[in-house]
């Protein structure tokens, strides 16, 4: 059965879409059939694979222009393959607001196919808004990238109350897969004691796997590549491929 994971946090520049990117990079190495989600109009994952501009997307699936077959691309690593986004898709949430089944058009999407792969990983918008309620509902399970700051704490609260709600209302399957730590700095105080209260009151559900601030990975998405094909000896893609062994093991 394909794991459908989906990526969440309100909070933009936490790395979520380097997660979501690199984590699928790093399955997909180890044999499986990934597909990358980009659902997010700002479309920086189809961008950190080189894939902006692509006349075939997620937002032209959606609306009927193209099919679902056509738009989905096979990525220079073999085994990962993306469905891009584009900024067209933030009207998405006016066109279909009006649309009884809103809340489950990607799931409905994904449907047809999600038995052609082992694992979809879905990258949603830094918002708690419509396009975030579909990757919800499409999802079984959510993996919740955390910036190690004081700011990251008090949106943590809120993100637990939208699954929650999600969970009630919408979709009883989904669950939390983890929380994971990002863009880590040993140095600060603050940022030892994020992780520390995080995992106290989360335990088994924090991932062992701490992301650091790296340079190799904030430099990657510019020139259209996963870590693990820019510069697969920094600190930053080792530890995204320890994460991928965690995320696996867990499965």
């Amino acid at each position: 059965m394909s794991r459908i994971i989906v990526f969440v946090n309100q909070k933009g520049g936490v790395g979520k879409t380097t997660t979501a990117l690199n984590l699928g990079a790093y399955i997909a190495l180890s044999g499986k059939r990934v597909l990358l989600v980009d659902f997010d109009p700002q479309a920086n994952l189809t961008s950190g694979l080189g894939l902006s501009g692509k006349a075939k997307n997620v937002y032209k699936v959606l609306t009927g222009t193209c099919q679902l077959d056509e738009a989905i691309m096979q990525t220079e690593l073999l085994n990962l393959y993306v469905l891009p986004s584009s900024i067209d898709l933030s009207g998405a949430t006016v066109e279909l607001v009006d649309r009884e089944d809103r809340n489950y058009l990607l799931k409905n999407l994904l449907e047809p196919i999600k038995s052609n792969y082992d694992f979809i990983l879905i990258d949603c918008p830094p918002s708690l808004g419509v396009l975030t309620l579909n990757g919800l509902c499409a999802a079984r399970e959510v993996i919740i990238p955390l910036q190690c700051e004081y700011f990251a704490l008090e949106g943590l609260s809120l993100i637990l109350q939208t699954i929650k709600l999600v969970q009630k209302s919408f979709n009883k399957e989904l669950k939390i897969s983890g929380i994971v730590f990002t863009m880590y700095d040993s140095r600060t105080n603050l940022a030892q004691d994020v992780v520390s209260q995080v995992t106290g009151y989360f335990e088994e559900k924090v991932y062992e796997t701490i992301i650091p601030r790296n340079v190799r990975l904030s430099e990657a998405p510019s020139h259209g590549k996963p870590i693990c094909l820019y510069d697969n000896s920094c600190v930053g893609a080792k530890s995204y491929a320890k994460l991928a062994d965690e995320v696996l093991a867990r499965g």
